[in-house]
């Protein structure tokens, strides 16, 4: 991960040239549906059709040629796309980069691009009115809001730099600005500072886009917060802390936004000391399974949850069918949970029980360019 991130801060991306004639695609076949892929090459945004009875994926290409677009996130209507493109320069001008796009049957046609608040731009979030984008920069250990209208983005309305770091002097140096999140009411925007063991709390004004200071989560000194997620109990929610691979369970306070720590579970085996990075999080609909994964040893993680407190429960640890599990969904039937494993380039497909939330032992991957984001449209 750190020699990928080396290597991305002397990337560059030009955002006009990506923008020439991006691929059209016919309407998926009857029963299809599609899926699209962030891709950590010059490849950008890749297209695959879904057979939701198979649980088979066909390539279809690249549909935006935006080099390291590393995080994809889509309106809730499903008509915009917006692209965070994780580099040093974007559009001639320092930091990482935005795009949006207007999707039509799959077909992507660009609307805007804007630079975000610092280089490294590896994660962007659409609050729940789609009136603001906010995105997270890893390099730059900052953070930027946008305004949104009609898909297009304006030019940052509030930006943040970031200035603490933590106790791992391997990854803790600085600041990292790892991801972005809104409360369930909208009120208040989050963002997870993995070198600062923070997440960093604001009010939102999802009319202006304007960010206030509301407080801090402070995590687990060296714990690296990278991740938040809430459930769908609407109090409940979870940190997974990439640095020491555990997930904090915490309760979010409607009046003031604040997060308060329940209980701390830790993802990995019992004996195991080697490498080790926590990643991500998926929830089930109903809020009944949590997943989550972890790389290095490269595992998913099933939990099944209580509904109403958010308490987890282990299932077990099953394959993640890869190396380096960056991303993870379900697919819309949730019977299939779609794997991004990054440094084998393979997207893995494992079956997945409704009633009792396992997920099969084994499964079948497909190949794709160092896939990062997974987003079914």
């Amino acid at each position: 991960m750190i020699n990928r991130r080396a290597f991305l801060c002397t990337a560059s991306a030009s955002a006009l040239a990506s923008f020439v004639a991006p691929r059209l695609l016919a309407a998926p076949s009857a029963g299809k549906q599609r899926v699209l892929v962030g891709s950590g090459t010059s490849a950008g945004v890749l297209s695959f059709a879904w057979d939701p009875v198979k649980g088979e994926l066909v390539a279809e290409g690249s549909v935006a040629a935006l080099p390291n677009a590393t995080w994809l996130a889509l309106s809730a209507d499903h008509r915009r796309l917006f692209v965070a493109t994780e580099a040093d320069s974007f559009n001639g001008k320092p930091g990482g980069g935005l795009s949006s796009f207007r999707v039509v049957e799959g077909q992507l046609a660009p609307l805007s691009t804007v630079n975000s608040a610092g280089p490294g731009t590896c994660h962007c979030a659409l609050d729940h009115t789609g009136r603001v984008l906010l995105s997270a920069d890893y390099g730059g250990g900052s953070a930027a809001s946008f305004l949104v209208t009609g898909g297009q983005l304006s030019p940052a309305v509030w930006t943040e730099h970031y200035s603490g770091h933590g106790p791992n002097t391997g990854r803790q140096q600085s600041a990292h600005a790892h991801f972005a999140s809104f409360s369930p009411d909208n009120r208040f925007a989050y963002v997870n500072d993995l070198g600062s063991d923070c997440i960093h709390i604001y009010s939102l004004n999802s009319a202006t886009a304007a960010l206030t200071p509301a407080g801090v989560y402070r995590a687990q000194p060296g714990a690296g917060p990278r991740t938040l997620h809430f459930h769908p109990n609407g109090h409940t929610a979870y940190v997974v802390n990439e640095l020491n691979s555990t997930v904090d369970i915490v309760e979010w306070n409607q009046a003031n936004g604040s997060l308060a720590l329940v209980s701390r579970i830790a993802l990995l085996p019992d004996g195991y000391t080697g490498p080790t990075r926590a990643c991500d999080t998926v929830i089930t609909r109903d809020g009944r399974f949590v997943y989550f994964a972890n790389r290095d040893n490269d595992f998913l993680y099933s939990f099944s949850a209580h509904p109403k407190t958010g308490a987890l429960t282990p299932i077990g640890r099953t394959s993640c069918g890869g190396k380096i599990p960056r991303n993870f969904t379900l697919d819309p039937s949730e019977r299939w949970m779609l794997v991004a494993n990054q440094d084998s380039s393979l997207l893995s497909v494992f079956a997945r029980n409704p009633l009792d939330g396992t997920l099969a032992p084994t499964g079948r991957s497909f190949a794709a360019p160092t896939p990062m984001c997974i987003l079914f449209v």
